[in-house]
């Protein structure tokens, strides 16, 4: 892919990431029924504190990929390394609402475990969410692909589940950057297709056998779709939960981040995550450009904005470094996030029940 086209398709994945973060949190943890009546018929806006939105850990985690591998290019090894070392310093800046497995994972780096050795045995969804930057970042190499998601994964996650979910996102990434990079840009969007290029990449049985209910499946609202595998409260942090009903969103909307991020909030559960993957996802099939200006322009973010998330993909896509921030920054930003994080505590005490 072209440099031009590449970022686009890089800016979208980590632009939609955040949007679908931040769009996706006030809700994280609701269930089904309590998200319909928190919404009504009112459209998907910021609501995270004073009509803005802020970024959790799904969007971290985007960030950093991308700026291990515009370090480490084409190497899985490097790139591991790379991802392990601002992992460790991540934690540092006291992130709130970080997974269980990737804590106990990072904290297996501080304590000396290597970058390959470092992982616990979860199927979390972590790896899951540094997936989509991976796949449009080795979109034309299916075996770098592989590798770079397998090292990823394994930062932080052992059971292969987790790696199977990473690798089934990747797969969607890279295939919709494929359809990004066609002579027009605009190839049509075969989803049936789609979900069988997705379904090849994939070797665990349950995942597979939850791929095909998703291709049968495509003209059914994904909160019906997702009830079939006991998801009626809402979509769990299980990565073989999530990692379906994304790409059932994802397929049945063909990339149109408006209609399938409404639709992934109201299933409810772990809502930032599943609105990242699903927001990156549309992100690169459509670009950065398809992302409504009030979602993007309404993250209040600082100082890793959103202006700077669009110049690292553009620096991912050209192999140039990461664009520089002001790190010491992260602790202060991290403490508004965490008052209001508190403040949403509050609210949620309160109806409709």
């Amino acid at each position: 892919m072209d440099p031009d086209r590449a970022g686009a398709a890089l800016r979208g994945a980590l632009l939609g990431t955040a949007a679908g973060d931040a769009l996706g949190l006030p809700f994280e943890g609701m269930s089904r029924r309590r998200v319909r009546r928190w919404l009504g018929r009112r459209p998907l806006e910021h609501r995270f504190f004073a009509g803005r939105g802020m970024v959790s850990d799904d969007t971290d985690h985007a960030c950093l990929t991308a700026m291990s591998l515009a370090e480490a290019g084409h190497d899985p090894e490097r790139f591991a390394r790379r991802l392990a070392m601002r992992l460790r310093w991540w934690l540092a800046t006291l992130p709130a609402g970080i997974g269980f497995g990737t804590l106990r994972g990072i904290l297996k780096l501080w304590l000396g475990w290597s970058p390959a050795r470092s992982g616990v045995w979860s199927a979390g969804n972590g790896p899951a969410m540094r997936a989509p930057v991976i796949g449009a970042f080795a979109c034309a190499d299916r075996d770098l692909r592989r590798a770079l998601v397998r090292a990823s994964t394994r930062v932080t996650h052992l059971d292969p589940r987790a790696e199977q979910g990473a690798l089934a996102i990747a797969a969607a990434a890279s295939l919709a950057a494929s359809l990004a990079a066609s002579p027009d840009g605009k190839a049509p969007f075969r989803a049936a297709e789609l979900c069988r290029g997705v379904l090849a990449e994939i070797e665990d049985p349950e995942l597979g056998g939850r791929l095909e209910i998703v291709a049968a499946s495509l003209d059914v609202p994904t909160e019906e779709v997702v009830a079939t595998w006991g998801n009626e409260r809402g979509i769990t942090g299980y990565i073989h939960d999530t990692v379906p009903a994304v790409l059932h969103a994802w397929l049945r909307h063909e990339g149109d981040i408006g209609p399938a991020l409404t639709e992934i909030v109201r299933c409810g559960g772990d809502t930032d995550t599943t609105g990242a993957i699903l927001g990156a996802l549309c992100g690169v099939t459509r670009g950065a450009e398809a992302i409504p200006r009030a979602w993007t322009e309404g993250i209040a973010e600082w100082p890793r904005s959103v202006v700077w998330m669009s110049r690292l993909g553009d620096a991912l896509a050209r192999g140039e470094p990461p664009p520089p921030y002001f790190a010491p920054g992260l602790l202060a930003r991290n403490a508004v996030f965490l008052a209001a994080v508190y403040l949403q505590i509050i609210r949620r005490a309160l109806p409709p029940y």
